[in-house]
C-alpha cells in the first residue's frame, strides 16, 4: 500500500480493526429477545417440493427482528393451511399470539401464494392475501409476507424487503482483491457490484435505493463515486487532493456530505450533486469526519477528536452552531440517527471494546446494545428496528446485527472474503 492510502486510512481514526477470512455462514440467531411475542409460522402446504421453503423464510425475517419468537416446528402438533383449519384453543394451550398459514400452487410459469393471519387470543383473521411470484421470486415474496404479518402486528413498516450493501476484500498483500456487494436484507442473494484490485470502501445508498456512493483507490488515491446499481453505470463525483472519504446522502437525494482534506485536516463538506459546488461544512484544526445526515436533513452528525478523542458532534445547516452529543467514554465514533431523529446509533468503546450503542438524544442516556467486542460500521434499518454491522466472531469476518433495544442479536451470512462496511438501504417500494 502507498504512502498515500496509508496515510489515508490512519488519518480516518475511526476504523476499528481490520478483519479475517468469512465463512459462508447461514442466519443465526445468537440472542433472542425476553420480550419477543410468541408466533407460530406453519409449513405452507404443497410447499415441501419448492425451491425456497416460504415460511422458514417468514419466520426467520420475523425473528432476526426481535419481535417475534417463532415457535419450532417439531412443537406444531397440526399444519393448518388456512383459517377455517385453526383450533384456537390447542394454540393457545402453546402459548401461541398469533400463526400464519397458507397454500402454495403453481401458476402458469410462476406460483401463487396464498396466506393468512391469524389472532389466536381474538380467534380471528387479521389478514388474507393472495400473492404472485415468478421462478425466481420467492423469497421475494416470503420477505413481502413478512413485511405485511410484521406491520399488522406492530404498526411499523416491515424492512425485510430491503437489500444491504458491503464490502469484502480477500488475498494477501498486492495479490489483494476488493469487492462491492449487494444483497437481500437477510444477506442472501448477494451480487457482486464492482471488483478492484484497489481498496474500496464507505458504501452509502441513494434515498430511491437506485444508486450506492463509494470511496474507490483504482486512481491510486481515494476518489468518491456515484453508481447505479441495475446498469452499473457510474460517475466521479470528487477525486480532490488528499482525502475523499465517508460520503452519504442528503435525504432527499441531491446533495452529499462527506470528509475532505483538499485545504488541510480532513473536514465535512457538502456536495450539491448536479452543478458538484461544495460547501465547507467544519473548519476545525482538528480531524472531522463520518458525516450523517438527520432524517429531516437540517442538521449533520459528525466525529471529531477536538476534544482529545472521537466523539460525536451535531452541526446546525441553518444556523451554523455545533454541539457535542457523547459523553460517555472517551471513545464514540461513525454516528447515524434512528430514522425518527429521537436518538443515534454509534461505535461506543467501553470495558468489552467496541460495541454498537444507541444514545437517546433528549436525555444522552448511552446503552450498548452488541454483545462483541470488535463492532464497526453500524447501519440502521429504515424503520428503525434493527441495526447491521461488520464483526469479528470465531476468527470470522461476519455480518453482525442487533435489535434496536439491543434484546436480540443475529448474524448474516455473507460472501467469502473480508467483511466490512455495511450499509441498510431505504425503503425499496
Amino acid at each position: 500500500m502507498n504512502l498515500l492510502k496509508t496515510t489515508w486510512l490512519a488519518a480516518i481514526l475511526m476504523l476499528v480493526t481490520s478483519m479475517v477470512q468469512a465463512a459462508d455462514l447461514t442466519i443465526e440467531i445468537t440472542r433472542g429477545s425476553d420480550r419477543a411475542t410468541p408466533i407460530a409460522i406453519v409449513p405452507f402446504a404443497d410447499g415441501d417440493e419448492l425451491p425456497q421453503d416460504i415460511a422458514r423464510i417468514v419466520s426467520d425475517d420475523l425473528e432476526r427482528s426481535g419481535y417475534f419468537e417463532p415457535l419450532e416446528r417439531s412443537a406444531m402438533f397440526e399444519r393448518p393451511t388456512s383459517s377455517d383449519d385453526v383450533r384456537y384453543g390447542d394454540w393457545r394451550a402453546l402459548d401461541v399470539r398469533y400463526l400464519v398459514a397458507g397454500r402454495v400452487s403453481r401458476e402458469g410459469e410462476g406460483y401463487r401464494i396464498r396466506y393468512e393471519l391469524m389472532d389466536i387470543s381474538g380467534e380471528r383473521r387479521l389478514l388474507g392475501e393472495t400473492v404472485t411470484a415468478g421462478r425466481q421470486g420467492l423469497r421475494d415474496a416470503a420477505h413481502y409476507i413478512s413485511d405485511q404479518v410484521f406491520e399488522e402486528i406492530t404498526d411499523i413498516r416491515g424492512a425485510f424487503s430491503t437489500r444491504i450493501a458491503y464490502v469484502t476484500s480477500s488475498g494477501v498483500g498486492n495479490n489483494t482483491q476488493y469487492a462491492l456487494h449487494v444483497a437481500d436484507a437477510d444477506g442472501r442473494n448477494s451480487q457482486q457490484i464492482l471488483s478492484s484490485d484497489e481498496p474500496i470502501m464507505s458504501p452509502a445508498w441513494s434515498p430511491d435505493g437506485d444508486k450506492l456512493a463509494y470511496v474507490s483507490f483504482e486512481t491510486e488515491r481515494p476518489a468518491i463515486y456515484i453508481q447505479e446499481i441495475a446498469s452499473g453505470r457510474r460517475v466521479r463525483a470528487t477525486s480532490f487532493e488528499g482525502l475523499n472519504s465517508a460520503p452519504t446522502w442528503s435525504p432527499d437525494g441531491r446533495r452529499l456530505a462527506m470528509a475532505l482534506s483538499k485545504d488541510g485536516q480532513p473536514e465535512i463538506y457538502v456536495m450539491d450533486i448536479g452543478s458538484r459546488d461544495i460547501r465547507r461544512i467544519t473548519n476545525n484544526s482538528s480531524i472531522d469526519t463520518e458525516p450523517a445526515w438527520s432524517p429531516e436533513g437540517r442538521s449533520l452528525l459528525f466525529t471529531s477528536d477536538r476534544s482529545g478523542g472521537p466523539q460525536i458532534y451535531r452541526h446546525d445547516l441553518r444556523s451554523g452552531e455545533q454541539e457535542r452529543l457523547t459523553f460517555t467514554g472517551n471513545y464514540n465514533a461513525r454516528a447515524r440517527f434512528a430514522p425518527d431523529g429521537e436518538a443515534i446509533f454509534l461505535i461506543h468503546r467501553g470495558g468489552n471494546g467496541y460495541q454498537v450503542a444507541r444514545q437517546d438524544l433528549e436525555s444522552g442516556r448511552l446503552v450498548t446494545l452488541s454483545d462483541t467486542g470488535h463492532a464497526e460500521s453500524p447501519s440502521v434499518a429504515p424503520n428503525g428496528t434493527m441495526v447491521i454491522f461488520a464483526t469479528q466472531q470465531g476468527g470470522n469476518g461476519v455480518l453482525g446485527g442487533v435489535s434496536a433495544d439491543g434484546r436480540a442479536s443475529f448474524r448474516l451470512p455473507a460472501a467469502q472474503g473480508d467483511v466490512r462496511e455495511p450499509a441498510w438501504s431505504p425503503f425499496l417500494n
